[in-house]
């Protein structure tokens, strides 16, 4: 049974990346010299990557290795925060829609969340910022009022990769992001099939920018 060859297939769709867009983004990341019919040839079984490059489609995914492999069914993709004594807290200041035309807010209202610290990965607590969603247009992913704990970078590491980013200057998403470098585009893709993609060009991707990327989900759920 190839397991590792299925995960890797059900991850890859679930980001929205093709079999060459996953090569580039291992490539580039990690330095691999992949191509499409080599993860075509994972996918299928025909051929097993080596640990080392295991490791590296795992951190991609940002999901565990035993996961990937097949040695546990749990997908820890982006955990809820266990009880520590050691966190940072965050304020929650504001919210990014997972639809689109929705102002970006920077009021805060005291809400709070306590992250622990492990989570930061030994990162500054300056790096990060706390969002919550709004709408449906990323579900099941992300749900409506649901938390994120944002890694703050001005750049994607790769085309489809889920970012929140600010466009027409006062207007933030939460989306699949997809590009092609060199060209003067920008493509928001929603995860939930009712919501079309919705494309900017030229002039208006002066006004855009990419705040950062989602990096630790926080769900409250309900009894």
């Amino acid at each position: 049974m190839n397991i590792l060859g299925e995960r890797i297939k059900y991850l890859r769709k679930q980001v929205g990346l093709n079999q060459i867009e996953l090569a580039n983004a291992l490539n580039r990341e990690y330095g691999l010299k992949v191509d499409r019919v080599m993860v075509s040839k994972w996918e299928t079984g025909f051929q097993t990557p080596v640990i080392s490059t295991i490791k590296n489609i795992a951190a991609l995914f940002e999901v565990s290795l035993d996961y990937l492999t097949g040695e546990s069914d749990k997908n820890e993709r982006m955990p809820a925060p266990v009880i520590t004594e050691n966190y940072t807290t965050f304020p929650v200041i504001g919210e990014v829609a997972a639809g689109y035309d929705s102002p970006a807010l920077e009021d805060w209202e005291g809400e709070t969340v306590d992250i622990p610290n492990s989570y930061l990965r030994g990162r500054n607590r300056d790096e990060f910022f706390v969002l919550k969603v709004k709408g449906d247009s990323m579900y099941p992913e992300y749900q409506d009022g649901d938390k994120v704990l944002v890694l703050k970078q001005t750049t994607l590491n790769y085309s489809g990769q889920v970012g929140v980013v600010l466009y027409d200057s006062e207007l933030a998403t939460l989306k699949k992001v997809e590009y092609n470098s060199g060209e003067d585009w920008m493509r928001f893709v929603a995860i939930n099939p009712a919501y079309p993609p919705r494309t900017i060009y030229n002039e208006e991707l002066e006004l855009c920018r990419v705040l950062g990327i989602p990096k630790l989900l926080i769900r409250e759920i309900e009894s």
